[in-house]
């Protein structure tokens, strides 16, 4: 009996590729591939109306050693039914949502084989239509029809296609059609700079840039696009795609690899640095003096750039914002912020949901560096947040200013930190539950504690000098706990009054809180 359930994490699909982790066995391989195509086919079929022989889809990948194999397996259940693939090679998630809005490609759907900032093991699958990246309920029922053979069979019918294959290296193989869709993606980020600079078509000469790719598929925004447009890329590194990271995790959340760029842009003397992670739907930046623009910084870069032409709009952030962002949105850019959700689709579909309100939402971030603008299709695509970055820094350097001026007023809470603790029974959702229920109870029968209100995740708590949230993790058994300090060392007494609390529940390991 087949259960491709577990392989679901919330609107992707994430799975093991590859052996070599001790105690982790595969379990997304070919035969996984094959089947949630033919789920993807069948769910994309009712969703356009079309008949299967017309539907076209495109496929890409990040540079994860499993990730052919996993094309071939999406091959194998695309193929037999004759529809249109093309193989996209190497590129970026954006650019395979952008597959479906090109017109020189206008798919019915697009496909992204990555695992994000996972260990080089783990591998999965993102899905879009023109109308965004699929939605939790969305990616259930693909995974529901790839559970059994004979779902679907009423929408697409029997393949038609069987003898449609060729072999490659013994093995028999269906092939997709070689596509360049990363160079046409290319050249609509370079016209963006272009017409956001408005300084001729090499509107970057005289700028220095670093890009931190981590190995993974970003290296084309500098030799792609600021190269061509005559940014200095040359202290640029880690560019090359290699599937084993080997330098440091692509990611703009991990403290090595944003030290690493920091280092690089401050050595080189560059203007400023960008780092993304695997797949290039998340950014975060540095300035020219080595500091980190990320996590609140990045919210609030992204902020300040929407502020000049959307007056009064409301940005929604993910639950673990700071006050200080918070005050600059509002009291600084004039803007409204909504703190909401972790979850990148949370934060976006909540944004559309504003808007569908008629409440002006142009932007919805995530302190992962997920950025959703509104005149980008709502798409979290960091290399488009890292073109509006570029464009207000050549504006900038033309009127002797520089990047960090953009964001100047934030201020930074004094101390931060996360703990993120086990749930060890196995009934960990109600466990979890009962645990954010009684510690509601416990902060409105305590002195100088209150709770945040509106709250949309966990528990947030306002201490005297700080706050703390306690929630449950997305998918996992841990109760994440975030908090943050106006004084140096504050922390360690917010973590002392939610171990006293926390002291009574058995089923939790606080051994993380030492």
């Amino acid at each position: 009996m087949k259960n491709y359930k577990k392989l679901q994490n919330g609107s992707d699909i994430r799975g093991i590729a590859l052996t070599g982790v001790p105690g982790e066995l595969p379990n997304l391989t070919v035969d996984e591939a094959r089947d949630i195509a033919r789920g993807f086919l069948v769910w994309l079929c009712k969703k356009t109306g079309k008949d299967v022989k017309d539907i076209k889809i495109a496929i890409g990948r990040d540079p994860r050693m499993s990730g052919k194999r996993l094309l071939d397996g999406l091959m194998e259940g695309f193929g037999p039914y004759g529809i249109t693939a093309y193989d996209c090679g190497l590129a970026s998630t954006p650019a395979m949502f952008m597959a479906t809005l090109f017109p020189e490609f206008k798919c019915d759907g697009g496909i992204m084989i990555t695992a994000s900032h996972l260990p080089y093991n783990r591998n999965g699958f993102k899905f879009f239509t023109e109308d965004g990246g699929l939605d939790k309920a969305d990616i259930k029922e693909i995974l529901a029809i790839a559970e059994d053979e004979e779902a679907g069979k009423d929408v697409i019918g029997e393949p038609t296609n069987l003898d449609g294959y060729t072999h490659r290296l013994g093995q028999r193989i269906f092939p997709a059609e070689p596509a360049d869709l990363m160079n046409l993606y290319c050249d609509h980020l370079k016209k963006l700079i272009i017409d956001g600079v408005q300084d001729g078509e090499r509107p970057l000469e005289g700028m220095k840039i670093v890009v931190d790719a981590g190995n993974g598929s970003g290296g084309f925004f500098a030799r792609k696009v600021l190269a061509p447009l005559g940014a200095d890329v040359s202290a640029s590194q880690f560019l090359d795609p290699d599937g084993t990271f080997p330098n440091h995790p692509p990611n703009p959340e991990n403290k090595d690899a944003m030290h690493s760029v920091s280092m690089r842009t401050l050595s080189n003397g560059a203007d400023f640095g960008l780092i993304f992670d695997t797949d290039v739907d998340r950014s975060a930046a540095v300035d020219g003096r080595g500091r980190e623009i990320a996590r609140n910084g990045i919210v609030a870069m992204a902020a300040a750039l929407v502020a000049e032409e959307h007056p009064g709009t409301t940005v929604v952030t993910d639950s673990i914002t700071s006050r200080q962002l918070t005050s600059f949105i509002e009291d600084k850019l004039g803007l409204k912020h909504l703190r909401f959700k972790r979850g990148y689709k949370n934060v976006i579909n909540k944004s559309k949901e504003l808007n569908e309100q008629g409440i002006d939402s142009q932007l919805a971030i995530e302190t992962s560096g997920h950025a959703a603008l509104k005149e980008n299709y709502f798409l979290d695509d960091g290399a488009y947040l890292a073109v509006k970055i570029v464009i207000n820094a050549a504006r900038l350097k033309k009127e002797g200013q520089t990047l960090d001026s953009v964001i100047a007023e934030l201020q930074e809470p004094a101390d931060e930190k996360e703990i993120r603790i086990p749930i060890v029974c196995g009934d960990f959702g109600p466990y979890g539950d009962k645990v954010l229920e009684d510690l509601a109870e416990f902060v409105k029968a305590s002195d100088g504690l209150s709770l945040e209100e509106p709250n949309y995740e966990g528990v947030r708590i306002n201490f005297p000098d700080g706050w703390c949230l306690l929630r449950k993790s997305l998918h996992d058994p841990i109760l994440p706990m975030n908090m943050a300090s106006d004084k140096s060392g504050g922390c360690a007494e917010i973590k002392a009054v939610m171990a006293e609390f926390l002291a009574g529940y058995d089923q939790l390991d606080l051994s993380v809180m030492e």
